[in-house]
C-alpha cells in the first residue's frame, strides 16, 4: 500500500503510541541469555543483533496451551461455561519474514475443513510488525521453501534498515496503515530505496517442487532408519517451529469442575499416534521421522497448497543430537 521511512530513534515514539491505543507488544526480549518474544512495555526492552529468536511468534496465534472452555457436573449432566477465552489485541513486533509467512501456514491448517474459532480469532487480534533479515547463519534456508530475508508474506508492516538512522517502512495490510496513521508524525515519505542492498544473502540450497515429487517414490526408503539413528524422540523441533501445528486436548478436573486445554504435542513423540488397543502405527522413531518430513514437503503442499517449513533453521539449532534437517533434505534429493 505504499512506503515510509521512520528514524530509529522514533521507534519508542511509536510503541509508546501502540501502547496508548490498548494493545500488548510482544516482542524479543533476551531472557537467561536466550531471545525469546515476550511483552513488552517500551522500546528499550528489545533485543537486538539477533539473527532469529529460539521460540518463534507463533504462540501469539497458538499458544503452547490454552483454555477451550469450562465445564462442570449438575447430577447425570455436564454444563458447559460459556467461553471467556478473548483474544487480547497485540502487536507483534520484531518477526522475521520466515516467522510471519508460517502465520499464513498456521491460517490453513486452521481454516481446513472447520474453521478453528479461537486460532482465527487472535489472528484478526494481531498485528504483525516485521523485521527483514540483514543476516543470517548456516541454517537458514528461507530461499529453498519460497520465502526470503525481505519477504512481505505475512506482515502488516515490514521494517528494513537501510542506514544507522532509518527504517524503511513497507505497508501491506490495513492493519499497516493503521499502525502509520495512529503516528503520521513519525514516518517520512521512502523515496527510492534499493532495499535488496541491505538484505542478507540466502543461496537457494534445493528446489522445493522437486522434493515435493520425490518423496512419495521414497516412502519405502531406508533412508529413513539411517537419517533417524540419533534421534531421540524430544520434540525440540516440533516445539519451536513456527509452523508446527500438532496439538493434543487434555481435560483437567477435580471431579466436579474441569477445564478443557489444547496443548501442543509432535508427531516425533512415540505416544502421539499410540492407539488405545496398543497397536501404533509409527511404532519406530524411523517413521515418526518420515512422517514430519512427509507432512511439511509432501501432504500439506498437496492438501493445502503451501509446505509446512519457512526454512528458519530453528529446528536444527535446538537439535541436541545435531540433526540438520537441510543436510537431511538433500540427502532425499540424492537418494535413489
Amino acid at each position: 500500500m505504499g512506503k515510509k521511512t521512520i528514524n530509529v530513534d522514533s521507534l519508542g515514539e511509536l510503541f509508546h503510541k501502540i501502547k496508548s491505543g490498548g494493545k500488548r507488544i510482544l516482542a524479543p526480549v533476551e531472557k537467561d541469555g536466550v531471545i525469546l518474544f515476550g511483552e513488552v512495555a517500551s522500546y528499550p526492552e528489545v533485543a537486538t543483533g539477533y539473527i532469529q529468536t529460539v521460540f518463534s511468534a507463533k504462540e501469539a496465534v497458538l499458544p503452547r496451551f490454552e483454555e477451550i472452555l469450562r465445564f462442570s457436573s449438575e447430577g447425570r449432566d455436564v454444563v458447559i461455561e460459556e467461553e471467556s477465552n478473548k483474544p487480547v489485541p497485540t502487536v507483534v513486533f520484531g518477526v522475521r519474514p520466515c516467522d510471519a509467512k508460517s502465520l499464513s501456514v498456521i491460517k490453513a491448517v486452521f481454516e481446513r475443513d472447520y474453521p478453528d474459532i479461537f486460532v482465527q480469532s487472535k489472528i484478526d487480534s494481531t498485528t504483525v510488525i516485521g523485521l527483514s533479515c540483514v543476516n543470517s547463519d548456516e541454517y537458514c534456508f528461507c530461499t529453498s521453501v519460497g520465502g526470503a530475508p525481505g519477504d512481505t508474506a505475512g506482515s502488516d508492516l515490514l521494517l528494513t534498515r537501510i542506514n544507522d538512522a532509518n527504517y524503511l517502512a513497507e505497508i501491506i495490510t490495513e492493519k499497516g496503515e493503521s499502525i502509520v496513521s495512529s503516528a503520521p508524525e513519525l514516518f517520512s515519505e521512502a523515496g527510492n530505496v534499493d532495499k535488496d542492498r541491505h538484505l542478507a544473502q540466502v543461496n537457494r540450497q534445493f528446489d522445493l517442487d522437486e522434493l515435493e515429487k520425490r518423496l512419495p517414490a521414497l516412502f519405502e526408503s531406508p533412508l529413513w532408519a539411517g537419517q533417524s539413528l540419533r534421534c531421540i524422540g524430544c520434540g525440540a523441533c516440533s516445539f519451536v517451529c513456527p509452523s508446527c501445528t500438532c496439538f493434543d486436548i487434555q481435560d483437567e478436573t477435580d471431579g466436579a469442575r474441569g477445564i478443557r486445554l489444547r496443548c501442543w504435542d509432535s508427531c516425533g513423540f512415540a505416544q502421539f499416534t499410540l492407539h488405545t488397543s496398543g497397536h501404533n502405527p509409527r511404532g519406530v522413531q524411523s517413521k515418526r521421522w518420515r512422517q514430519r518430513i512427509m507432512h511439511k514437503f509432501s501432504y500439506q503442499p498437496g492438501e493445502l497448497g503451501t509446505a509446512g517449513c519457512v526454512g528458519c533453521g530453528r529446528c536444527s539449532r535446538a537439535c541436541p543430537v545435531d540433526m540438520n534437517i537441510l543436510q537431511h533434505i538433500k540427502d532425499i534429493l540424492e537418494a535413489r
